[in-house]
């Protein structure tokens, strides 16, 4: 009972500290601010409990007044990359991954290992306009840690045992504690047209990442129809784009789905720890997915849905991936 206890503590102490790293950095931002809350689960959209488990993130979304960092670094970087930071975000994520067999006990060799992910980190989002529509830039860097210090065992056991679901059995077998930083970058360029009195967007899209968790480069296209937005949802290993409507008020909506393609040169959560010898799996190089979801949208709250669907990400996998995630967005 006093183990149980003092986890329920450590799990408390986890969100308290989450909240607190990621509403203090912009606590002194008071242009256009909008704090997000994102939830992903395979739960959503399947009966699995295994692989992507879970995910929360908690968001800062705000402009940049043109003294803040953030803009002076959009300056130094290079116009063909980023002109202006026409937002910027701070962001703290925790995710949870498991194989499919949680009651086994022993390490299962051939599906993923038990994972715990943390990290923080800024994002900058660029819009141009462009004869057509709108060219989105998104750069992204975080860092955090993966491992026990996450905290992800713990947590994971206390939502199971308040759920009354069984309790994972393997997590003896998880990643070992390593540091983490990853850069990511994405563009999309979007065609806009007006449909039926609504707005039909589309156009391709270019991702990729640097990092000990992921390094990889992809490719995509996009389809949008609704109310006028600069983006759509997006989901890990994806870093989350800006996603938000254009200036308006009352109830507005949009529709979106999109394929993603991409050629994965690292995947920590798959490969196994970068400086210590960890449960691997044999990982696919080429992933692609197919998402699809919606937006909707009343005065200065938002939802977002979207759910996706994965291609096998390593060699063995016995059924390929599906999750969703949520999001509510409240503009202060």
């Amino acid at each position: 009972m006093l183990r149980l206890c003092f986890r329920c503590l450590r799990v408390r102490r986890f969100f308290a500290l989450a909240v607190t790293a990621t509403l203090a950095p912009a606590a002194a931002h008071a242009a256009d601010e909008t704090f997000s809350f994102d939830v992903a689960n395979d739960g959503m959209i399947s009966n699995d409990d295994g692989h992507y488990t879970s995910g929360v993130k908690l968001g800062w979304n705000f402009t940049p007044e043109s003294s803040h960092w953030t803009q002076r670094l959009s300056r130094a970087l290079p116009d063909a990359l980023i002109e202006r930071a026409g937002g910027a975000e701070y962001h703290l994520v925790h995710q949870i991954y498991t194989p499919d067999n949680i009651d086994a006990s022993k390490l299962i060799e051939d599906d993923r290992p038990y994972a715990g992910l943390v990290y923080g980190g800024v994002s900058l989002y660029g819009d141009t306009p462009t004869a057509a529509g709108h060219t989105v830039t998104d750069l992204h860097l975080d860092a955090g840690m993966v491992g026990p210090s996450s905290l992800a065992e713990s947590i994971q056991q206390e939502v199971h045992r308040f759920s009354g679901n069984d309790r994972p059995q393997g997590w003896s077998h998880q990643l070992h504690d390593e540091a983490i930083i990853n850069l990511a970058v994405r563009r999309q360029w979007w065609r806009e047209t007006p449909l039926a009195g609504k707005q039909l967007a589309f156009g391709p899209g270019a991702s990729a990442a640097l990092g000990n968790l992921y390094t990889y480069a992809g490719a995509g296209y996009s389809v949008r129809f609704g109310d006028a937005a600069r983006s759509v949802p997006s989901l890990t290993p994806s870093p989350a784009s800006s996603a938000g409507f254009t200036a308006g008020g009352g109830f507005r909506w949009y529709l979106f789905a999109g394929i993603d393609g991409r050629y994965m040169a690292r995947n920590l959560l798959l490969d196994g720890n970068t400086f210590s010898s960890s449960h691997s799996v044999d990982r696919r190089e080429w992933v692609g997915d197919v998402s699809a979801g919606f937006a909707l949208a009343w005065n200065a709250w938002r939802m977002n849905f979207a759910a996706l669907q994965r291609s096998d990400e390593f060699r063995g996998q016995q059924s390929r991936d599906r999750f969703a995630a949520l999001t509510l967005s409240k503009k202060l």
